[in-house]
């Protein structure tokens, strides 16, 4: 099953994360990559908070959209999803404070733990080469 855009409210959806710590993380998150995107937030799929798209196409063939950075309030740790890997981003990633990573996200239990300019950072420099116009080329030369 493939994840798409919903007609979801994202400011209903954040309403409801049961965990206070999440919910304020995520009103936070929403706030910075409103500001950082200059997009509004679309829900993708259930419980993602999405900002703006791009096109990838894998060299299998399987392609499809997906937002171009986005986040999820979940209950171990607030995703952020960063589309062009978080090893782009390693010299930032030391000076952030607290947080683990996968290939393409990362993981924050507490905002207030963190450097915000450094994750706006982060954010800014991701959300330019997504929405670059070449980071799907690349995706599919890969």
């Amino acid at each position: 099953m493939t994840t798409t855009w919903t007609d979801g409210d994202p400011a209903a959806y954040l309403d409801a994360v049961p965990s206070a710590v999440r919910r304020r993380d995520a009103h936070t998150l929403l706030d910075l990559m409103e500001r950082v995107t200059g997009q509004q937030p679309r829900m993708f799929g259930p419980s993602i908070v999405g900002f703006g798209e791009y096109h990838y196409e894998y060299p299998t063939g399987r392609s499809g959209d997906a937002p171009a950075t986005g986040f999820s309030p979940r209950k171990p740790a607030s995703t952020v999803y960063l589309a062009d890997g978080v090893g782009a981003h390693a010299e930032l990633l030391e000076r952030l404070g607290p947080h683990t990573t996968g290939v393409g996200c990362l993981y924050l239990k507490n905002l207030e733990q963190v450097d915000l300019a450094v994750l706006e950072e982060i954010l800014r420099r991701s959300w330019a080469t997504v929405t670059s116009g070449t980071f799907g080329q690349r995706a599919r030369e890969s």
